[in-house]
């Protein structure tokens, strides 16, 4: 059932997308899973808003399917290795299929699409000392036939196939097809719909990097990525993000709402390769007392923070900060100056629940460290009585006692009677 608050984040979204692309990957094993007829019923609402989709297939899974029922050997099932003459026509038979049940589905939902020849393709050549024969590489898209079925509200389907113009077609990856035809697009979103679970390490799940992160992942840990399957969609998102898309989006194709949950939510629930922007700090404004004050809340619901008012959190909204994710508040923090005692507290530290142990914390207190030094003072203090071991360990924080306070704040921490643990840190 579909939660106000869901309805709410959706609607938050509606004005950045409207009248923008998404290009989605489905993976072919996808296209036979059961889930396949939800994600066309996302797809639908992606369209309802005025949300241009381009969708690109693959057809690995149809490939291995046509070779075991002929008995047949295949150099290559996903058009990355070698492809021979045989697997290519079998590569063939199962991207038409895959494109028709991919067709079927969307006239299913009242949708228009439209699969064509948009892939001028080049062969892979010889590499490693290896003809790769039928492999291909995608040389150009026609962008021009592309736009003008987004124009007229046709959703692209886009296969695995290319075309020399001279009567060749090669196989191709459909991973690298979706960064092509997003850039060409100036998609906002490509979205890869695996037939795999969520990329992780270990038991840590992906979530949100940034290019660099994901740069490093690849580098250091490229053997210890799970499922192996995923490495394919963090390379080629990888690229992607490089080549100028925002967001690149990795989600597991059997999870029902997935692609809705991922692109309408600050938390998402796959992988998500963005911009080093995606993730800022700025000052706060008048119109993020709302925000803010939810935050505070919480956190005085659980006993973290101090009690404050909406009025006190808007009569001091200047000193405040927020930590955005995709444009939306999910943590915050407050620099109270101290100008003649040369110091200043940092307050109301609080993460959103949903963003915890992701660095955030950390992030804050460097900020409102840089912040402080900026006006010229000596000392960072703040006041905890369940968060010292992450003010000592990850902020380099001491322990101190109430005499060293501000006269101003040590007569407010007098009468508070909380006797939270006072920390300091030299700037």
């Amino acid at each position: 059932m579909l939660r106000l608050t869901d309805l709410r984040e959706i609607l938050h979204y509606i004005p950045e997308f409207r009248d923008r692309v998404f290009v989605i990957a489905i993976d072919g094993a996808v296209v036979a899973d059961d889930n396949f007829g939800n994600l066309l019923l996302d797809i639908a609402l992606l369209r309802s808003l005025r949300i241009g989709v381009a969708i690109v297939h693959g057809a690995g899974l149809q490939v291995r399917q046509l070779a075991a029922q002929a008995g047949q050997r295949i150099t290559s099932s996903d058009g990355t290795g070698i492809t021979d003459e045989a697997t290519l026509q079998l590569s063939i038979t199962a991207s038409n299929r895959v494109s028709h049940q991919m067709l079927q589905g969307l006239a299913d939902n009242d949708l228009r699409g439209v699969s064509g020849n948009a892939l001028v393709a080049h062969p892979a050549g010889i590499l490693g000392g290896i003809d790769h024969q039928f492999t291909g590489k995608v040389e150009r898209i026609d962008t021009q036939l592309l736009k003008s079925l987004l124009d007229h509200e046709i959703i692209p389907v886009v296969p695995p196939l290319g075309w020399d113009g001279e009567g060749h077609t090669y196989r191709l990856n459909s991973d690298a097809v979706a960064v092509e035809v997003a850039r060409a697009l100036q998609a906002v979103k490509l979205v890869y719909i695996a037939a795999h679970r969520t990329p992780r390490i270990g038991e840590k799940v992906l979530r949100h990097v940034t290019i660099d992160e994901a740069g490093n992942f690849l580098k250091k840990h490229r053997g210890e990525i799970l499922p192996n399957e995923a490495v394919s969609k963090l390379e080629n998102g990888l690229r992607a993000a490089r080549g100028g898309v925002p967001r690149v989006h990795i989600i597991d194709g059997a999870m029902p709402e997935g692609l809705l949950a991922e692109v309408f939510s600050n938390e998402g629930v796959g992988t998500l390769i963005h911009a080093n922007e995606y993730q800022s700090i700025r000052k706060a404004r008048k119109k993020d007392v709302r925000a803010v004050y939810q935050l505070i809340q919480r956190g005085i619901e659980s006993d973290e923070l101090l009690k404050r008012s909406r009025a006190e959190v808007e009569r001091q909204i200047d000193d405040f900060f927020v930590f955005e994710v995709d444009k939306n508040p999910v943590a915050c923090a407050a620099v109270h100056s101290y100008l003649s005692e040369k110091m200043a507290e940092i307050a109301c530290v609080y993460v959103d629940s949903r963003h915890e142990n992701q660095g955030i914390g950390a992030k804050l207190i460097h900020f409102a460290e840089d912040h402080a030094r900026s006006l010229g003072l000596n000392d960072l203090f703040c006041l905890s009585t369940q968060a010292i071991n992450f003010f000592v360990q990850k902020g380099g924080f001491r322990l101190t006692t109430p005499d060293d306070l501000p006269p101003a704040r040590r007569e407010l921490y007098d009468r508070s009677g909380r006797k939270s643990q006072v920390l300091i840190k030299r700037l």
